[in-house]
């Protein structure tokens, strides 16, 4: 190759595969996205197929979802003005690290998930790449116990506790099972879309039946109490919590990878990000103020609908019903979509429509809804899950890994070139300390807040029939 070529980075003929996608610079990813999209031209099944607007209705379909309804609870925790700053400034570091995943997945366009990226960011350390995809799945395996938990939840509440709420939380997985079966997330993009307007119109409802009903649900007589800064007798545990809420609802950038590494052109991912962050604000800030405002401190439960009239709760609850089905669909899909690519790295079966495939597809499906039902049955209460998760998982995968991705993109010297860059590496340390805290700090107050609710006779046992309708 001539040293003019190597100034701009075209890669040479002679290259070998690993090396073309492991190519550092811009060309040399267009170079090889190209490679992988020609590599599964021809096959029935091909994952480079995804637009920026179907990443966009992918995105939108993962963060406009039920755990908005714990904004207003969050909200009451913590006062309106911390509840409307925490918010923002969540958002502005989502928004801040999910830009710097971008950048780092197209330096490394070889990455097909977040564990590719652990593999990478500790060195090429294969502990670490398996000790990622643990997380990876307990993560999303926990999110989808979240949603067996919430449909129960719905089933219960629509039917007026009709059945056995082990076996509306069995019905909630099997249909969720169903829906993951598609194996391409550009498959899911269309129902994703119908997801997030269906959860949207569920949030709207909301907020306005919270200012036209009479009072809240549970009214005691008591004017619901709202104020500015955290209420009398707030702890740190309630004030971690809902701060553990609210990061829960944000910080979504593990499957994040695996969207960008299903694009046709994963340049076109900052305007599906900046798209959804502007969505986000506004619904988010919107949701936890409004109600706060209308159904105050006393009054708020997590979701919000438990905190409206019956009839109004019904109406916008049965709205979320795509967004409970679709939402764990999407974190299924994602895990079983690790484990297959795993299991047949190189084998036809990953492209194409074999009795084989489609069999080990759909028990990789099973045994992670399986795992789902087990978790809602054991941990059968929301605010408390999402506080959990929040603090188990998000430090790592909000702040710390992503702040390590920043830290390979820039190395030594450069990270300290000039004010603004090293004004940046110093965030990215504190993003780091900031996430180790999150998970030392939330996961104290998670088990502790786990403890008092069951001291409190505030949930139910575990694999319970009784009612957990709101």
């Amino acid at each position: 190759m001539s040293s003019e070529n190597l100034k701009k980075g075209a890669p040479s003929p002679e290259l070998s595969q690993v090396e073309k996608l492991t190519h550092s610079d811009s060309s040399s990813t267009i170079y090889s996205v190209s490679h992988q999209i020609a590599e599964e031209d021809g096959h029935p099944i091909r994952y480079r197929t995804c637009s920026w607007q179907k990443t966009t209705a992918l995105l939108m379909s993962e963060y406009i979802c039920l755990a908005i309804l714990s904004f207003p609870w969050s909200f009451s925790i913590l006062g309106m003005v911390p509840g409307v700053i925490v918010t923002i400034a969540v958002a502005a570091s989502v928004q801040y690290t999910s830009y710097i995943l971008w950048k780092f997945c197209m330096k490394h366009p070889e990455v097909r998930d977040v564990c590719d990226i652990g593999r990478i960011i500790f060195g090429g350390s294969d502990l670490a790449y398996n000790l990622t995809g643990v997380m990876f799945v307990l993560n999303n395996t926990f999110i989808q116990g979240l949603h067996c938990l919430v449909g129960a939840k719905l089933l219960n509440t629509l039917t007026n506790s009709s059945m056995c709420t082990i076996a509306f939380s069995a019905i909630t997985a099997i249909i969720c099972f169903v829906f993951s079966l598609p194996r391409t997330l550009n498959q899911l993009g269309g129902l994703g879309t119908f997801s997030a307007v269906t959860m949207g119109i569920a949030v709207l409802l909301a907020v306005i039946f919270s200012g036209i009903q009479p009072h809240p649900a549970g009214f005691t007589g008591v004017p619901p109490l709202v104020t500015a800064l955290p209420p009398p007798g707030t702890t740190f545990v309630m004030g971690m919590s809902a701060f553990l809420n609210i990061s829960y609802t944000f910080i979504g950038q593990i499957t994040l990878p695996s969207f960008i590494a299903e694009m046709k052109n994963p340049r076109d991912f900052p305007k599906a990000l900046a798209a959804v962050t502007i969505c986000e604000i506004i619904v988010f800030t919107l949701c936890g103020a409004i109600m706060y405002h209308y159904v105050g401190f006393q009054y708020m439960t997590a979701p919000a609908f438990g905190s409206l009239q019956p009839l109004y709760k019904k109406i916008a609850f049965s709205f979320a019903i795509p967004t409970i089905v679709y939402l764990g669909s999407l974190y299924s899909s994602v895990t079983a979509r690790f484990v297959f690519f795993r299991i047949y790295r190189k084998s036809h079966h990953r492209y194409s429509n074999t009795v084989q495939g489609w069999l080990t597809w759909s028990a990789i499906l099973a045994v992670t809804w399986i795992l789902a039902f087990i978790i809602a049955e054991v941990i059968p209460f929301f605010s408390d899950m999402l506080s959990l998760m929040s603090s188990l998982f998000d430090g790592w995968f909000g702040f710390i890994y992503w702040a390590m991705a920043y830290l390979i993109l820039y190395p030594a010297p450069e990270r300290w070139n000039g004010t603004w860059r090293s004004a940046e590496t110093i965030l990215n340390y504190f993003l780091i300390l900031f996430g180790l805290y999150m998970t030392v700090a939330g996961t104290y107050v998670s088990i502790q807040s786990i403890i008092d609710s069951y001291k409190a006779a505030a949930v139910g046992s575990v694999f319970t029939c009784v009612s957990n309708a709101l």
